[in-house]
């Protein structure tokens, strides 16, 4: 005699790992553009301004714009920390540069919001006319902060995270090349300003800043919108669609 059981396990949701992954990476990397040029124009009043502290001060909005810094500062570093696991496998050692880039990009940045804050706090505290050296050199430390973080470093985060993309061909090839001529671009620039050839907030820089700006955010929707393309450094990352099934068993009676 034969007993014929059929045990069948819960079928699993398909997961597709590697589109979610890009879909993260992309929404973290139009989170910059959403809050970096929010937050440049709700500095104008302490930014413009370098007799803030004696004035009525605009506290509220510098003080959300400092928020929105923050935001950008942590999208940042998601951006390398949700991109690490598939371009690692393209080259480890610098999709590690891109990781500690972008962070190194994220305290940058930080440090300017605190440098723009602390001058809101000594205008608060009615520190007057004496901390008018001081309120001046912290907004001084703030347009060198903004010139080797969101300036500097997003030239070498171009190279890096754009030399991996255009490598393994998970984007469309055009995307990581105009990041790639972006950078030298802006990199000119940066050292520019550096040496007085001309001002921070200018057209030449401006126009300097583009491209790299397009690559990061064409990035960023190509990723949220088509994900990755199909690479040969993301063979088998792809989670199965299905758990494990049993097959019906003939199992033997006893005998009797």
């Amino acid at each position: 005699m034969t007993i014929t059981t059929q045990t069948t396990a819960p079928k699993r949701v398909p997961t597709d790992t590697l589109r979610k992954t890009a879909f993260v990476a992309g929404a973290l990397y139009l989170i910059t553009f959403a809050t970096s040029i929010p937050a440049r124009l709700l500095y104008g009043p302490v930014r413009n301004d370098p007799n803030y502290i004696l004035g009525p001060g605009a506290d509220g909005q510098v003080l959300f714009a400092g928020f929105l810094d923050v935001v950008l500062a942590l999208a940042c570093i998601g951006t390398a920390v949700a991109l690490y696991p598939v371009v690692k496998r393209q080259n480890e050692g610098v999709a590690l540069g891109f990781v500690g880039a972008r962070v190194l990009e994220a305290a940058i940045i930080v440090t300017g919001v605190v440098s723009l804050l602390s001058v809101v706090t000594l205008r608060q505290a009615g520190a007057g006319a004496d901390a008018l050296i001081t309120g001046q050199a912290l907004l001084a430390m703030y347009d060198w902060t903004f010139l080797f973080g969101p300036g500097f470093m997003a030239a070498v985060n171009a190279v890096l995270l754009g030399s991996l993309m255009y490598r393994s061909g998970l984007v469309p090839r055009i995307i990581p090349l105009v990041g790639l001529i972006g950078a030298p671009l802006l990199l000119a620039s940066d050292m520019a300003i550096m040496f007085g050839l001309w001002e921070q907030f200018s057209l030449p820089a401006g126009i300097a800043t583009l491209p790299v700006a397009l690559w990061e955010f064409s990035l960023g929707v190509y990723l949220v919108v088509k994900g990755f393309k199909p690479s040969p450094i993301t063979a088998g990352m792809t989670a199965s669609s299905t758990g494990p099934a049993y097959q019906d068993a003939a199992l033997p009676s006893a005998p009797g």
